[in-house]
């Protein structure tokens, strides 16, 4: 068994859960903990999750395996790590790799600075590979770190979008119950071929369900049905829950779980899940400007304008000042956009301090950051070739800042103008402040846009 990398540093929060909820719900992130912590008797409740992880992704039709698939150009498996370590009542989280990705795995853990991971090396099969991450939390194993759980939670590795009350409602069932899992009502009417090809007969829907992720076991109880199980079963089933029925007679508890809860299975599936991050991670804009600005000068006519146009969007505005303690909140409240006004100048001082305080959050680790340089420049006052060539100075800090997983853009806007046609470029500059935050192109980083 190979440890994750111990006490390693990372931002307070691993950033923004995937359905959308943020480090703002502590009251119920900490109600969620007390109750899966602690039982009626006032005892911890210790509960740990396995997480097979040795697939090669067949059926993505693509030479890497799945769970390492980039999305944003992070691997598929760290969102659902981070979805799992986000839920601190988990103790220890067992991922289970094949031996040729092991070193993959790891430089994974130690780039996106993963916590309470341990590795086990994957078996041929779902089964072996979850049996392995089982060993490793008994108890009988030599120089473990890890301590056996009451309860543990199985759950796919390319299933990122896993909510925490879903979980909370596994665990809870599975300490009553001994058994749980998450299922959905069925999509598409199941059918039974017969030898010859035709149909044979079908299951009336509404009566059956599709078995999800997470499922959730007294521990005893499932390792007890793993080591029982045939050779048969470890090689040629998937589903645990029949295994706790079959070897220990457990009837697992059914919990009714969300639309989020389905697998990247498909190369499609890919797109799908990078649209979902891109929609939730794009929910707010953070417009930063000098602290010397009049409320009625073109940033704050810049930010109702965002806000009249982007009204599912949360804009809010804060002053680059030399301490930035309100920006500094917000950055770590992880808003993942900002749009830097600078007015009537040409230089990139406002940005680069911006881009300054962003890099030392290490707010960037988990998600691109999207930094739009807004720039409103009176063309009467110096020759446009000389504001333009001023300007493209942000291709050199793109450049830099890319490595940081920071992406930043140039938008120029001309002023003064009448106030009807001022308008209209504020509307202009805002679609193409939403469209740079929703799609968060590299291709165009660097670039200066013109509203």
């Amino acid at each position: 068994m190979e440890p994750g990398p111990p006490g390693s540093s990372g931002p307070a929060e691993p950033g923004p859960c995937l359905n959308g909820q943020r480090g703002a719900d502590h009251a119920a992130s900490a109600s969620l903990q007390s109750a899966a912590r602690t039982e009626p008797g006032g005892h911890s409740l210790a509960v740990a999750a396995v997480l097979p992880a040795g697939g090669c992704g067949e059926r993505m039709g693509v030479p890497t395996p799945k769970q390492f698939c980039p999305i944003l150009e992070r691997p598929l498996i760290s969102y659902t790590l981070q979805a799992l370590e986000r839920v601190y009542w988990i103790k220890d989280i067992v991922v289970a790799v094949t031996g040729e990705n092991m070193e993959v795995m790891k430089s994974i853990i130690q780039k996106y600075q993963h916590k309470r991971i341990s590795l086990v090396e994957a078996g041929v099969t779902r089964h072996r590979s979850i049996f392995s991450g089982l060993k490793a939390l008994a108890e009988d194993q030599l120089n473990s770190k890890l301590s056996k759980p009451e309860v543990v939670i199985i759950h796919d590795a390319v299933r990122p979008f896993v909510e925490e009350d879903v979980l909370l409602k596994v665990v809870t069932a599975a300490k009553e119950h001994g058994a749980a899992g998450a299922i959905r009502p069925l999509v598409s009417t199941v059918i039974s071929p017969s030898a010859d090809g035709c149909l044979d007969h079908s299951l009336e829907r509404a009566r059956h369900r599709a078995s999800e992720m997470p499922q959730a076991f007294l521990f005893d109880v499932i390792y007890e049905a793993y080591q029982q199980c045939t050779d048969y079963d470890l090689e040629f089933g998937t589903e645990c829950l029949q295994l706790a029925l079959k070897y220990c007679r457990t009837k697992a508890k059914l919990v009714e779980g969300s639309p989020d809860l389905w697998k990247v299975t498909y190369k499609r599936d890919l797109y799908a899940a990078e649209s979902i991050i891109k929609e939730i991670i794009s929910q707010e804009i953070c417009v930063v400007m000098d602290s010397k600005e009049d409320n009625k000068h073109v940033g704050h006519l810049l930010e109702e304008v965002l806000k009249s146009e982007l009204n599912h969007v949360k804009v809010t505005s804060e002053a680059l000042c030399l301490a930035g303690r309100h920006l500094q909140q917000i950055i770590l409240d992880q808003c993942y956009n900002f749009v830097c006004v600078n007015v009537m100048t040409s230089d990139f001082q406002e940005t680069q301090k911006l881009l300054s305080m962003l890099e030392e959050s290490n707010l960037s680790i988990l998600y691109p950051v999207v930094v739009v340089s807004v720039h409103f420049l009176d063309f009467k006052l110096v020759p446009p070739s000389q504001k333009m060539e001023n300007l493209m100075q942000i291709k050199d800090f793109s450049k830099k800042v890319k490595e940081r997983n920071i992406l930043l853009y140039g938008l120029l806007i001309s002023y003064p103008q009448d106030e009807q046609k001022l308008q209209e470029s504020l509307r202009q500059g805002a679609i193409i402040i939403a469209s740079l935050v929703k799609e968060r192109n590299s291709g165009l980083i660097g670039q200066l846009l013109i509203a």
